[in-house]
């Protein structure tokens, strides 16, 4: 039996909010951010189902509850010219791990991306997640020791977008 038989995957829907904001607490947890976190299920049902949706996430689940997710959006190489699929985040509560589940949501993300022609399925991974790194590389993926994330949040990103001279 597969994981993806023992943790059925599917497009998530609206009820799903609740429990993909409880994992994204725990994801946070994980990662020692949960300072970070302001999504509640309202502002997520927004933004994955609302009159613009901007993101999409599947669920994986187990005996009727939802025990992973993986949210992704569309991007665009311009090099390629085609669009690509962003992975955002994926989590999988520990109780779940070790059982092919993480490697069943990518290989399901990477086969959405094959059918949507894209020339790209990338995603971040923290440096210190060794695991998570030998994995992805074992499914391989490459991690880009050239290149670095750059945001901008907050009063930063106002202060970015303000007018000129306003």
């Amino acid at each position: 039996m597969t994981a993806a038989t023992r943790f059925p995957i599917r497009p998530a829907s609206p009820a799903d909010c609740v429990p993909i904001v409880s994992l994204i607490r725990e994801l946070a947890e994980f990662e020692k951010l949960s300072h970070l976190v302001v999504v509640t299920p309202d502002s997520l049902r927004t933004h994955l189902f609302g009159p613009r949706p901007v993101a999409e996430a599947v669920v994986a689940e187990h005996e009727g509850q939802v025990v992973a997710f993986a949210l992704y959006f569309t991007n665009f190489s311009t090099f390629l010219g085609r669009p690509g699929l962003y992975l955002e985040d994926l989590y999988v509560q520990p109780a779940h791990r070790g059982q092919g589940l993480g490697q069943a949501l990518l290989r399901h993300l990477a086969r959405l991306a094959v059918e949507r022609d894209c020339g790209r399925f990338e995603w971040s991974v923290l440096d210190w997640n060794a695991n998570a790194i030998a994995l992805y590389e074992k499914m391989g993926a490459t991690v880009m020791p050239d290149w670095r994330i750059c945001r901008v949040t907050g009063p930063a990103l106002q202060a970015l977008g303000s007018p000129v001279g306003g």
